[in-house]
């Protein structure tokens, strides 16, 4: 029997069922009840538990027309609402509490699941956060707000002339392969560990679940099988890397591209660059990609371009810096610059550098929707099944079938002059609601 199919008696009045909606499925919205246990967390098998368990819901949702979409995922987000991930203060209890605050905060937004993300730093910034930002999910507590699958190094081995405003100062090669990897982020934090006994006992994934490197310095390619054998997602990103190169990153085993377009080497007739991996004129396997969907990082065009090019690696990333969710100003960063906030726009002080993003992952979802001519399927799969297939976690996030965890966003669809807009009325994590816009 699935645990996803009949709770224990003592709870089994837990589960609701949700009626007169659009549910995600693939490309299509379609028009069927879906039951989740607030006991086991999951998705349950309806047919099953009615039919051969005789169970009934406890609770019944009439959505009204409304869409039901798997909780978003967000792959690539520096820190929120003032925390910014890469900030090491005195007391690490402090940093704990922090994160407590943005995980709560943050599901508010949709985003249930997410890699939070470092940026290129010395090592003892990695080795004092890492041990907070590896998966979280296992005591699988709704009211913890937004889940970690793992944090996401975006540096420090990236090519300085394509840092972005990366600190160069902390750049490194990387000449000794995965042994550099080990001795910067600490070779505790990727590998697998015991759990405690209250996630189950079971063995803890890495603290990391995604490296974004360049694969063109030092001896990182060789490295790629090191990174990928322990669970881990190798990037690229911030490179330099002929077409050539970046195939030579993906047949050692790079299954992904960092913020597609920003901070690489621009699409060339002759050489297409890291873009061209997109193309069909090789044996490799095509890798997923992300895209910064907020007008500043991209033009409009240039997203399209790269969605018809591989619809199924989209993914869909906010790059959001701490800043997301704070008034405009001017404020302070980790690399000792000041940054500008203007809306979505974040700029260095007396420059117009991009310094990363502000925006939430549900406009990346409305302005790629807008701009593409994509449908609402095609446009919510890129920060629900697409992410979770590219970090191997399909079964579980992403989709709405049974057995899977029963993270929800129930969104409202509005059409107006501007175009569609989707707005998140609720938020459902682990089968209970934990946020509702009445």
């Amino acid at each position: 029997m699935s645990p996803a199919v009949l709770p224990p008696l003592a709870t089994r009045n837990r589960i609701t069922k949700f009626t007169n909606g659009r549910i995600l499925k693939g490309n299509c919205l379609v028009q069927e009840e879906l039951w989740v246990s607030a006991s086991t967390g999951k998705i349950v098998r309806s047919q099953e538990a009615f039919y051969e368990h005789q169970v009934v819901p406890d609770t019944v949702v009439d959505l009204r027309g409304r869409i039901v979409s798997p909780g978003f995922i967000d792959v690539q987000l520096n820190g929120a609402l003032g925390f910014d991930f890469s900030a090491i203060p005195d007391d690490m209890a402090t940093y704990g509490k922090e994160l407590n605050r943005i995980n709560r905060g943050l599901i508010r937004t949709g985003v249930t699941s997410y890699l939070p993300t470092l940026t290129s730093q010395r090592p003892y910034v990695y080795n004092k956060a890492l041990p907070f930002l590896g998966p979280s999910g296992a005591l699988r507590l709704p009211e913890s707000g937004s889940e970690s699958l793992g944090a996401h190094c975006e540096g420090p081995f990236l090519n300085p002339s394509r840092s972005g405003i990366h600190n160069t100062d902390v750049l490194l090669s990387g000449p000794n392969g995965f042994a550099d990897l080990e001795s910067c982020y600490g070779s505790s934090n990727l590998q697998p560990g015991p759990s405690s006994p209250d996630e189950g006992g079971s063995t803890r994934p890495p603290s990391v679940k995604m490296i974004t490197a360049a694969p063109e310095l030092g001896c990182i390619n060789s490295a790629i099988g090191d990174v990928t054998s322990r669970g881990i997602i190798f990037s690229i990103g911030h490179s330099d890397a002929t077409y050539e190169q970046a195939s030579a990153g993906v047949e050692a085993g790079a299954t992904m591209i960092t913020h597609l377009f920003n901070a690489m080497r621009p699409l060339h007739h002759r050489n297409p660059g890291i873009f061209g991996l997109l193309g069909t004129a090789q044996s490799l396997r095509r890798p997923y990609f992300g895209i910064i969907a907020d007008g500043i990082h991209l033009h409009p065009t240039s997203i399209k371009i790269a969605f018809n090019a591989y619809p199924d690696g989209f993914i869909l990333v906010t790059d959001a810096m701490h800043l997301v969710g704070l008034e405009d100003g001017i404020y302070d960063s980790t690399n000792a610059e000041r940054i500008v906030k203007k809306g979505a726009l974040l700029t260095l002080l007396g420059s117009d550098k991009i310094a990363g993003s502000s925006i939430t992952l549900i406009e990346c979802v409305n302005n790629f929707l807008n701009w593409s001519g994509a449908s609402i399927p095609e446009a919510l799969k890129a920060v629900t099944a697409t992410p979770a297939r590219m970090l191997g976690l399909s079964e579980a996030k992403g989709t709405l079938e049974s057995d899977a965890d029963a993270d929800l966003v129930i969104l409202d669809e509005i059409t107006g002059e501007n175009g569609t807009e989707l707005v998140i009325d609720q938020v459902w994590k682990f089968g209970q609601m934990v946020f509702d816009r009445a």
